[in-house]
């Protein structure tokens, strides 16, 4: 999670919203990516997926078994869907989002028993500092 902030840090540098993620396979990083749809002019350059299209193309697959994704703020629902559709097997992560939570805040994707693969769920990971990495850029912002 560590890596994930620093990564986060980049993308505030950047001028996006401070979210960084991490893939992991055993204790090898195999792909990362940091919030950029501002820079990039893509809706979907959330950290999540930019990090799922990197270790795909590590992997030549889009299935991404046996990995574990480590992100700052919990994932709206396109990324958790990304992440089912990817077959990450576990996602941990930092603050929750009050506003698009899709891993048990305000919906729960990653775990619906509707959908044919669920992640496991790790939430609070380093929450404080990850919470204080938004609402520092948050507070930036607003002047």
């Amino acid at each position: 999670m560590r890596h994930a902030l620093e990564l986060a840090a980049v993308a505030a540098e950047l001028g996006e919203v401070p979210v960084g993620a991490a893939l992991v396979r055993g204790e090898e990083v195999v792909a990362e990516g940091w919030n950029c749809p501002i820079g990039e002019s893509d809706p979907t350059a959330h950290a999540e997926i930019r990090a799922l299209r990197a270790a795909g193309q590590v992997a030549g697959n889009y299935r991404l078994l046996d990995t574990t994704l480590y992100v700052t703020m919990e994932p709206c629902p396109m990324c958790a869907g990304a992440l089912v559709h990817a077959r990450v097997s576990r996602l941990v992560f930092g603050a929750p989002d009050p506003r698009a939570g899709a891993a048990g805040t305000v919906f729960d994707i990653v775990r619906s028993p509707a959908l044919n693969h669920r992640l496991e769920v790790t939430s609070g990971v380093l929450e404080d500092e990850c919470r204080e990495l938004l609402q520092t850029f948050f507070r930036a912002r607003r002047g």
